[in-house]
């Protein structure tokens, strides 16, 4: 009996997470402002397993919840090269540490295609809820401060083509929305 309960969570413990669809800029619904989580519960660990599962099929090092049309304050990301390190923020908030930045060229799931070089702050402390609701304060530099905040900005109604010129911002939403209209037409 007991083999067949542990078959049973094995087989559930495998089956693959359903990936969710990834908002694209212009998309307005890119610009909602994420809610705070009231409180984390399987509803919530379930949206967290659904991003992972998202971010790694897509692939990327980070997705916050706005770029799935979930308007909650919720982050998911993994920096580590094989995938294995798996980050959660729940309600994150950042406090710049020190006024020095550091450029990067970053890219966005929600801006596929598009890099371009953008300067934030490289030292942050970082507060947010992890999976289980626990309350953990890092304080992160470089590519992970630049990560954190890039995200924290789609919960924020912001992307990353919000700091570049109006002209290059217009460029990419251009070319875009060819792209998407071309998708759009019928075979």
């Amino acid at each position: 009996m007991l083999a067949v309960v542990y078959n049973r969570l094995l087989e559930t413990r495998h089956k693959q997470m359903p990936i969710l669809n990834i908002l694209e800029f212009p998309d307005p619904r890119l610009r909602t402002v994420a809610k705070p989580v009231t409180k984390v519960d399987d509803r919530i660990r379930a949206l967290v397993d659904d991003m992972l599962e998202t971010m790694y099929h897509a692939p990327g090092i980070g997705l916050a919840a706005s770029q799935v049309d979930v308007h909650l304050r919720v982050v998911v990301m993994d920096l580590s090269e094989d995938a294995s390190e798996p980050i959660v923020l729940i309600n994150p908030e950042i406090e710049v540490l020190d006024s020095d930045t550091c450029p990067n060229q970053e890219g966005c799931l929600s801006v596929p295609g598009f890099y371009e070089t953008v300067e934030r702050a490289a030292h942050i402390r970082l507060n947010a809820l992890d999976r289980e609701g626990i309350p953990f304060e890092l304080e992160p530099e470089d590519l992970m401060a630049v990560c954190i905040q890039h995200e924290i900005d789609h919960l924020d109604g912001k992307l990353f083509v919000d700091y570049l010129s109006t002209f290059k911002r217009d460029r990419i939403k251009k070319k875009l929305e060819k792209l998407h209209r071309r998708q759009d037409e019928p075979a």
